[in-house]
């Protein structure tokens, strides 16, 4: 029943919260939060959702969404990773010891020359699993390049990396010497 809306508003959600808040005229703190009701205001202000849009919606969407994006804390909403300059407080901490990233064949002449860079985002972003990273390759191409990572190698030489949830890490950057190629579809 909320399928299709429920997709619509987590993705005006992620625009809001990870990409361009300026478009809703929210102002995040130095946290990447909002408090929930400006959320909801600025949503059902700009896109006229009827019925409007509550925090039950939210929290049903965060609910069933395939990865933790968002956490609701003290009446607060914000991204756990995202695309802005926002400092989400991560902290350094020991990874796995390997970790995934799915991309495009279009990039891996690129990657193997410079190794996974931002990109326009704050971090890297890496997968606990393969099928995660199959699954956020898959965005860019439908047949993507699975790179495995020797993060435990990169992080005894100093890379940081920061955990987010059980399915996602983030990194500075990860140099080629930490890549290796487990799979081209």
């Amino acid at each position: 029943m909320y399928k299709d809306r429920d997709t619509f508003v987590s993705k005006k959600i992620s625009y809001a919260l990870r990409h361009h808040p300026e478009a809703y005229d929210l102002t995040l703190a130095s946290d990447g939060s909002v408090p929930v009701e400006k959320l909801l205001k600025a949503l059902n202000r700009v896109h006229r959702f009827d019925p409007p849009i509550t925090e039950e919606d939210v929290r049903r969407i965060m609910a069933n969404a395939d990865k933790q994006r968002f956490v609701i804390e003290n009446g607060k909403i914000r991204a756990l990773y995202g695309h802005t300059a926002i400092h989400n407080g991560y902290k350094p901490e020991e990874p796995p010891e390997i970790l995934y990233h799915g991309t495009a064949h279009k990039f891996l002449d690129s990657i193997k020359a410079e190794g996974l860079l931002p990109m326009g985002r704050e971090y890297v972003h890496l997968s606990a699993d393969i099928p995660t990273a199959q699954k956020v390759g898959q965005r860019r191409d439908g047949h993507p390049v699975i790179l495995q990572v020797d993060a435990a190698k990169a992080f005894a030489d100093g890379l940081k990396f920061y955990y987010v949830n059980d399915k996602v890490w983030l990194a500075d950057k990860v140099p080629p010497e930490y890549l290796h190629i487990t799979n081209i579809w």
